[in-house]
């Protein structure tokens, strides 16, 4: 038993999928993906927690014609593990650290508010909008932008330059969109290099000043380390969060009464029950360096498994009547944050975002509905809409 990952109606509701596999074994061998995937909450909390799965990062190849892209991976936190990665997280850690996320929750939610007052004003003068071209999308590229400094008439740069590199983590990707990915790695690395260079001449109150700055004894971070950190939190920071509040909306009014049920109180859970619902990274791969078993199945020394988010976010072992939209759902072991020592540094500044989007439109568009054919993004990894049009009653 196994699935297509670029079948259409396997990418509508992968769900009804996971739940026949989970229900013959923990881990199944898909040929499409070339590598074994796990299904259960268990056996995919083993896979990132296990000290013998790593992240271990291979070059895109040809490796002349990644240059960029591959740059970016070899130096990031996310693509190393111990010692090099105790030795980011430490440092990139302490520069996080220093109280940003609290500093940005006002701009955030003040932030949140505008752009849910345009996505009104473009209602009320159209009849309906795109969700996600007005809130879903700018709001985490504004946050991440001011988290890092960047000067407002450069953020439009940001979005596009995201977009285009995390294709790379689709299967079957056709040339032009590789070759594409390069181009943006390259571009956003360049732009990175200048910016971390002014900061160093002129510091700012600002993650790229921190990073610059942050010292452990005599240790720093290289260039190249602090650019693909910045690229790093850009690119999950965006996509997750993008994700989260589209297909959390999308939910929630499909599903009205959890809607009507939105409230202050609720947010804290509300938002970690639309990261478990419809899980906006579906796949997470590990690396075995040392002979590993999980759930039964062996992986040897150098081949991969994955780990599947979605499924896991809808086990019954785990969470009671998990096909079920409850946003006051609690405990919520979800693991769209990750576990293990690579659970997302910007963990706690995404759960701002999400909340201060979900208390803006409920606050001043609580007669949202919507309106016409959602379209769906044609990938399976990352899981979202392309766009997602909105109207109110």
């Amino acid at each position: 038993m196994t699935f297509d990952p670029t079948d259409a109606a396997f990418i509508a509701d992968p769900y009804p999928v996971f739940a026949r596999l989970r229900a013959v074994a923990d881990v199944h061998e898909n040929p499409a993906l070339g590598l074994p995937v796990a299904v259960s909450h268990a056996a995919c909390s083993a896979i990132l927690r296990h000290r013998g799965l790593g992240r271990v990062w291979t070059d895109a190849r040809p490796v002349e014609a990644f240059a960029d892209f591959n740059l970016l991976h070899r130096n990031s936190l996310l693509e190393n593990e111990p010692p090099t990665h105790t030795r980011l997280r430490r440092l990139v850690s302490a520069a996080f650290g220093r109280g940003h996320t609290e500093r940005l929750r006002p701009w955030v939610e003040s932030v949140a508010g505008e752009l849910v007052a345009r996505l009104a004003s473009a209602i009320a003068a159209d009849g309906s909008a795109d969700l996600l071209a007005h809130v879903a999308g700018p709001l985490p590229v504004e946050v991440i932008a001011e988290l890092l400094g960047v000067p407002a008439a450069d953020r439009g740069l940001l979005q596009p330059w995201s977009n285009a590199i995390v294709k790379m983590y689709e299967y079957g990707l056709p040339e032009e969109s590789a070759a594409a990915a390069e181009r943006a790695a390259g571009e956003f690395v360049a732009y990175l290099r200048d910016l971390a260079a002014h900061r160093r001449r002129n510091p700012g109150d600002d993650l790229i000043t921190d990073l610059v700055a942050v010292r452990d004894g005599s240790d720093r971070l290289s260039e190249d380390e602090l650019v693909a950190t910045a690229v790093l939190l850009l690119m999950a920071g965006h996509e997750a969060t993008v994700n989260v509040i589209g297909n959390g909306v999308h939910a929630l009014l499909t599903q009205r009464s959890e809607w009507e049920r939105l409230s202050p109180e609720l947010l804290p859970t509300a938002v970690e029950e639309l990261i478990r619902y419809d899980a906006p990274l579906q796949l997470f791969e590990r690396t075995a360096t040392e002979p590993v078993e999980i759930a039964g199945h062996r992986v040897e020394p150098g081949t991969k498994i994955a780990a599947l988010l979605g499924a896991a976010a809808r086990d019954p072992e785990v969470f009671a009547d998990p096909d079920r939209l409850d946003i006051g759902r609690t405990p919520n072991a979800h693991l769209g944050f990750g576990a293990g020592i690579h659970y997302c540094v910007g963990a706690p500044l995404a759960r701002v975002e999400i909340a201060a989007a979900l208390r803006a439109l409920a606050e001043r568009l609580p007669g949202l509905r919507l309106a016409g054919g959602p379209v769906r993004r044609p990938e399976f990894v990352i899981r979202g809409w392309a766009s997602l049009p909105v109207t109110v009653d």
